[in-house]
Order: structure tokens, then C-alpha cells, then sequence
């Protein structure tokens, strides 16, 4: 009996990511056999510092792509927004399987909606892209950090009197919390992160037997959309540090896709969209990073990783 190892990080969302791809395998392959092997991850090991502080993108990706590429696993299963915009050699993403709601949800302790919450509310979340748009949009809110799993930003909306919490709304779905969410977030009010909603499927490039069992699981648009979000983050060159964000969708023969770069403080948040054929999604998020990086975000990008942003070749 063959086993397919698939590695993935022990948080209850992650196990959970993991068995639901673990369960389209067999459904697809019963043949098969499979084993979860958790891998923890620094960003797993740090939970008491700002991911901005401790190395942003990669921290949750980077020990099991090092498991992947020593043979250990067979693939990884992780949140596309996790992943950096540079995939290690040796590595690909394989499959993206279709796409979960990627907006972000306000859970509030007392109910309130977004714009009912109270002058200077307090409001948890670690993430720079929805600090810097909940300060553009309410300066008045105060951002306090927070981390650890789901249930762990759940439970401290409680114990650390905040009025509210943000986290991504496809977790939320994931492990059958709807009930606890307040209100969905549009996009104008803050927009999702590069990815967010989308798994990704890392496999091994030389590994053409695993890429043949995972590709029935790839869904043509939400790849379309999830490879121009990760073009536009590549040519910002960005990463947690950085308050960036994008959201692409398909429609028809065509692709749409929105951006923002913005200061950490919420000052300054430029934000940009635009459409152009399904067949150019890649160029369309370079070309839309570029726009914004001449409307003001190389500045605002340059002074906060104080170095140049490289023009393109």
C-alpha cells in the first residue's frame, strides 16, 4: 500500500487544512494511504512578538518546505498567504484547490458592527495591512497585538478587554466558528491579504507522480487569481513587514485585480484596480504594483525596509 506524507503545521486550522486535503486524495486515490506529520514552525514557536519583528513572510513555511525538499514529506499543505512570493529551487506550489471567502470578519464582544464601534475602541490584531486600514478608515481605534491560533484571538477578545478582534474569515468557516462572527469586512474597508482563503499545495518539482495525484484538485480561476496577487507581491517585494494587499477575481475572459500599499500608521494608503485578459494575470499584478509604487509606495515601502526598491529589468 503506497502512503502519501503530507506535512503541515499543528495548529487546529492547519490540521484541519490538512485532513480536508488529506480526504480529496483518498477520494480521488483510495488506493492510497496517508499520514498527517506536524511540523512546527518558528512562526509557531514565537507567539509573544509581532510577526513584523521576528522575520515575516516564511515563518510558517520554512521547516516543512526544508521536510519537503530532505524527503521527509511528499507534499505541504499550507495557507497561501503564509507563503513568501519566492518559492525555495527544488520547489513548487502544485495544486491550488478552489478558494475559501478571502475577506477579512470583525468579531466584537458586544456586537458592534464596524463603524458602531466606540471612540477609541480597542481592537486586536497583529497584522500591518489591517492595522494601517482600520487607522486610515477609524483613527480613533487603538491596534493592540495579537497572536496565537484562532481560538486563542477568540478567547483573548475576552481576556484582554478588547472590543474587537479581525482575523481572515476563511478559518473562521474553517472550523465551524461562523456563529461567533459580527460582520463581514468589505473590501473597502480593508482588503484581504496577498492569497488569503486559497491553500497551497507544495510538492517536490522533480516529484511528477505526487503532481499527478494532487492536479485534479487545482481550480483554474482561484490559481489565476491567488498567481497575480503573489506577481503583484513579488514586484513590491513584500512581505509581513509591509502593509500591502490585493485581491484578484476572474471574470469571464478577464481578470480584475485591486491593490494598496499604505504607511503603517494608516497616513498614507494608495490604492489602485485594474482589468485586462485572463491570459495576462501575471503582468497585470506587476503592472498594478507598479502604478502604485509611482503614485508614492516606493517611498512608503524604502522607508520602512530602509533600502531600494529595484526598478524592473
Amino acid at each position: 500500500m503506497n502512503i502519501i506524507r503530507i506535512g503541515t503545521r499543528g495548529s487546529p486550522l492547519a490540521v484541519w487544512q490538512a485532513e480536508w486535503v488529506r480526504s480529496r486524495l483518498l477520494a480521488l486515490h483510495p488506493q492510497y494511504e496517508s499520514e498527517l506529520v506536524k511540523i512546527k514552525t518558528k512562526g509557531d514557536k514565537i507567539t509573544d512578538v509581532p510577526l513584523a519583528q521576528v522575520g515575516g513572510k516564511g515563518l510558517f513555511v520554512k521547516e516543512i518546505e526544508t521536510a519537503l525538499l530532505e524527503g521527509r514529506i511528499d507534499l505541504a499543505v499550507h495557507s497561501m498567504k503564509d507563503m513568501p512570493a519566492e518559492i525555495p529551487p527544488g520547489l513548487c506550489i502544485g495544486t491550488v484547490p478552489e478558494r475559501e471567502n478571502p475577506l477579512d470578519v470583525l468579531i466584537s464582544r458586544n456586537g458592534h458592527s464596524f463603524e458602531d464601534l466606540p471612540n477609541g475602541a480597542r481592537l486586536g490584531s497583529s497584522s500591518l495591512r489591517r492595522g494601517a486600514q482600520v487607522r486610515h478608515v477609524r483613527p480613533d481605534i487603538t491596534v493592540h497585538p495579537l497572536r496565537g491560533n484562532l481560538e486563542t484571538r477568540i478567547r483573548k477578545l475576552e481576556t484582554e478587554g478588547l472590543d474587537a478582534i479581525i482575523v481572515a474569515a476563511a478559518g473562521v468557516k474553517r472550523l465551524g466558528l461562523e456563529a461567533c462572527i459580527t460582520e463581514y469586512l468589505p473590501e473597502a474597508i480593508i482588503l484581504p491579504a496577498i492569497g488569503q482563503g486559497a491553500l497551497a499545495i507544495e510538492v517536490r518539482e522533480d516529484d511528477e507522480s505526487t503532481q499527478r495525484l494532487i492536479a485534479p484538485m487545482d481550480h483554474r480561476e482561484t490559481r489565476l487569481a491567488v498567481e497575480s496577487e503573489r506577481a503583484f507581491l513579488g514586484r513590491l517585494e513584500g512581505g509581513c513587514q509591509v502593509p500591502i494587499a490585493a485581491r484578484a477575481k476572474v471574470v469571464g475572459d478577464e481578470l480584475e485585480i485591486t491593490g494598496l500599499v499604505a504607511e503603517v500608521d494608516g497616513s498614507v494608503l494608495l490604492r489602485e484596480a485594474i482589468t485586462g485578459p485572463v491570459d495576462q494575470h501575471k503582468k497585470l499584478g506587476v503592472e498594478l504594483a507598479n502604478q502604485l509604487l509611482e503614485r508614492g509606495g516606493r517611498k512608503i515601502l524604502e522607508d520602512i525596509l530602509g533600502r531600494a526598491v529595484q526598478d524592473l529589468a
